[in-house]
This record gives C-alpha cells, sequence and structure tokens, in this order.
C-alpha cells in the first residue's frame, strides 16, 4: 500500500482522538469521520511503518449510528470528533476507552459503573480560549485550531459555548479591525492580540473577558469596554493578559483589570466559589456537580481528615469539607490558592488549610508536619500523578482511601497500575462524560488500601 491509493476496509474500532480503525492488508488503517461496523472507500494520504491514515471517500454500508453533524466545522475543526455519531454510541465509546485503559495499560479487572451520561450535550462550557490570527485572505480569525494543526477555524456557531460567547467575539474582532490592531503571528513573535479568553458562571450568570495580548496594553481601550458592557449586562469583568512569551501557554503570568472586578463567582454543590482568569474550574459545571456528588460518596469524609491535592480553587475537597474533620488543599497556581482560601473563609469552613506547591513537594512538606489523611483525593492534570507523589501518598500517609479524578484514562490506569504495586486496589470506577462531542472522559476511581480489605 502506498499513498494515494483508494481502499475498501471495515472500521472495526475507534481511536483515542476519535477516528474510526480498520485494517487492510493487515496494516492498521486510521479513517476521520467514520462509525464502528461501517464499509467504507477511503484515499490513503500518509503511510508509515506500522499504520496508515486515509481521508473517508465513501460509505459503502452506513452505521444506524450515523447522524448529520448540526456544525459546519465539524469536520476540520480540532474540537468536536463525534459530531457524526448518536449521542449513546458516542458514551459507549467512551465507555470502552476507559474499561480498555484499565485492561491493556494496567493489567487491572476493574469492573465499572456505567458511564453517567451528560445532562446537555450542547452549550455547556463555561470557557473558551479562542486563538486569534489573520486567514490567507489577511482577514482577522477568531476561532478554534484545525485538528493537529495551529490554523484557525472562524468561530461563527460553536455549539459547545453559550451564544454570547459567539456574540463577545463578534464585538472583539470588530474592534480589532475598527481599530488597525495588529494580531499575533507565532512564526515572527510579532502583533498584538494573542488569544480572546471567556469566561462564565451558570449560577451568578457572571462574565469574565480577558484578552491575551503581546504587550502590555491596548489601543483604545475604553471603546471596547463600552461595546462589550453595552451588549452584556453580566459582563462584570474585563482584563487583559500580558504574555510576551515565545510559548503555546495561552496566559501569561500578569493581568491587568480594565473594568470591574479580577474575579466571577459561581456555586457548586452548595459552595460558593470565587473563580480568577488563572484558576482551574471544570468546564462543564452541572456535570462536575455530578462528578463531585459522585466522589464524596466514594470518599465518605464524615469526620475523617482529607487532603486534596491538586485542589483548584478548592472545589472538590470544599465539597466535603461541611462533613470532614479537617481538609488540606495543594495547587501549584497562587491565583488558585488565593481563591480557594477566599471561598473557605466566605462558605464559613474553618477546618480548611490551602497552601501553595508542587503536589509531590507539598505532599512531603505535609508527611514532615505530621498532617494525618485517612482520604486523599487526587485531581491531576492529564499527565496524571508522578511515581514519587504515588509513593509518598501510599507510604507515608497511608490514608483508608484515594479518590482519583482524571481526565485521561490511560494515565489513570497507569497510575492506579502504580498505586496496586504499593498496595491499594481499585474498588470501583465510573466514567463521567463532562465533555460530550469530544474525545474527552472524565474518570473517578475509589482506590483503598489492601489491608483494609
Amino acid at each position: 500500500m502506498k499513498k494515494n491509493d483508494e481502499i475498501t476496509l471495515e472500521i472495526t474500532g475507534m481511536t483515542a482522538e476519535g477516528n474510526g480503525v480498520g485494517r487492510y492488508e493487515g496494516m492498521a488503517i486510521f479513517v476521520p469521520e467514520t462509525v464502528i461496523g461501517e464499509k467504507v472507500t477511503a484515499h490513503v494520504i500518509k503511510v508509515s511503518k506500522n499504520y496508515a491514515i486515509a481521508k473517508l471517500i465513501n460509505i459503502e454500508n452506513k452505521s444506524e449510528n450515523r447522524i448529520d453533524s448540526d456544525c459546519k466545522s465539524s469536520s476540520s475543526c480540532g474540537g468536536c470528533s463525534y459530531r457524526h455519531i448518536t449521542y449513546n454510541e458516542e458514551c459507549k465509546i467512551k465507555f470502552n476507552k476507559v474499561n480498555d485503559a484499565f485492561k491493556r495499560i494496567a493489567g487491572l479487572e476493574v469492573e465499572l459503573d456505567p458511564i453517567i451520561s451528560a445532562v446537555s450535550e450542547n452549550r455547556y462550557r463555561n470557557k473558551a480560549q479562542y486563538p486569534i490570527s489573520k486567514n490567507v485572505k489577511g482577514e482577522t480569525v477568531i476561532g478554534f485550531y484545525a485538528g493537529r494543526t495551529h490554523r484557525v477555524i472562524d468561530n461563527e456557531c460553536c455549539l459547545l459555548q453559550p451564544v454570547f460567547f459567539d456574540e463577545i467575539s463578534k464585538i472583539v474582532k470588530s474592534w480589532i479591525d475598527e481599530n488597525g490592531i495588529s494580531v499575533y503571528d507565532e512564526l515572527t513573535h510579532s502583533g498584538l492580540m494573542r488569544h480572546l479568553y471567556i469566561r462564565h458562571a451558570e449560577v451568578s450568570k457572571e462574565i469574565m473577558v480577558c484578552l491575551v495580548v503581546n504587550g502590555n496594553d491596548i489601543p483604545n481601550k475604553e471603546d471596547l469596554v463600552s461595546k462589550l458592557l453595552a451588549a452584556n449586562e453580566n459582563i462584570i469583568s474585563i482584563q487583559i493578559n500580558v504574555n510576551k512569551e515565545k510559548t503555546n501557554v495561552v496566559l501569561g503570568g500578569k493581568n491587568i483589570v480594565l473594568y470591574g472586578k479580577k474575579y466571577i463567582t459561581d456555586t457548586i454543590c452548595g459552595v460558593n466559589v470565587r473563580i480568577s482568569a488563572h484558576s482551574f474550574y471544570q468546564v462543564n459545571r452541572n456535570m462536575a456537580e455530578i462528578l463531585y456528588k459522585k466522589a464524596a460518596e466514594f470518599a465518605e469524609p464524615d469526620g475523617k481528615n482529607v487532603i486534596d491535592l491538586y485542589c483548584g480553587v478548592g472545589t472538590i475537597g470544599l465539597s466535603m469539607a461541611k462533613k470532614a474533620k479537617n481538609l488540606v488543599g495543594v495547587e501549584i497556581v497562587p491565583e488558585a490558592i488565593e481563591d480557594a482560601k477566599f471561598n473557605a473563609k466566605a462558605n464559613g469552613f474553618d477546618n480548611a488549610e490551602f497552601m501553595v506547591g508542587d503536589a509531590a513537594l507539598a505532599a512531603k512538606e505535609l508527611v514532615n508536619r505530621n498532617i494525618k489523611a485517612d482520604v486523599v483525593i487526587l485531581d491531576p492534570p492529564r499527565k496524571g500523578c508522578d511515581c514519587e507523589l504515588i509513593n509518598t501518598v501510599a507510604k507515608d500517609f497511608a490514608p483508608e482511601k484515594v479518590v482519583y479524578v482524571s481526565c485521561d484514562p490511560a494515565t489513570l490506569a497507569r497510575d492506579c497500575k502504580l498505586f496496586d504495586e504499593v498496595g491499594y486496589k481499585v474498588i470501583s470506577a465510573v466514567p463521567v462524560d463532562l465533555f460530550p462531542r469530544t474525545v474527552h472522559v472524565e474518570t473517578v476511581a475509589l482506590l483503598s488500601r489492601k489491608s483494609e480489605l
């Protein structure tokens, strides 16, 4: 087989990136926008030693799980990978993704609970980070990166975001064009406007608008503030974020408030929370509430000492603080810890302590302070936990339970295997779909000390 061949094959599986996969002459072929069970004709666009990538040409036998995408950009945008598949089938794919990770990566037999499907498939995101660029015609575009590229697809209407995100984006785009403001170019590291960053609090309705700039200020900012406030009365924070680094990281370290407050507020699991620009907060608030309630069900925090590593603004731990004896939260982002401390005080929790630090180093510090843990909560970034942290949790804290919340089944499975090797067994796990129509899925797992079983 070689590039530009046309082949016919049956789609028998799905990759972690949401591409259909079949086999042709013994080789795995990845075909985007296909559905398990379909027979398709595909055009080979890349051939490697062990696999090939092909483009869908024709569907010979259509799956009953195929639907027409309701987004004209879904085939080019790198966001939604499952808009051509029924939501029920999507949930099956995600359940299997988590199940397969435990079996193949960890070699563990974990009896998964059924996946908790999303309350809503659309308009659920409370945060957007839109790159700003110029297209081949020299026009300003604000949108999303095309899959596996840094070419920006213009965002006219994203079905994952609230409608008013689209409206704010259009206002910012018009303001850039009217004022002749330059747009950032990654290759030359020149131009001012890098990203448009929006956050929304679903309960309070408060909105934050933040412009990420390759500079220290923006021209005619009074005009932008005036237009944004006239368009939406719920905007209570307008900021610029200074990012002059040659980096793919969206936010720089400095925020300048142009209007209102430096944060917005929301409520989750009955806890009022303050959220700053840098603070981690789940993008699907309604499903996060379901996730946190499941984590609390696993933790059984009544009268127990709880340590919440990677705590963000403290949402998971604070949702259990009312029942817990003591709560200690750790987070590496200083602004998030500021918010967590404020949130604890504002909600009347005097049994909660929060500290800034790398999770592994902070855990060692807590051990040296003789801080006890009956339950340890882990909610790491996509890369998961390192071995040092896992050893500290298992050998030094030696809690009755570990509740692990993960956004990546592969690193969750890897870490659960490491925990298994140091005396902790996965008792239960449940996938929770916080990210419908995308390939991502959250999972919460309960691990118990083997000596307790």
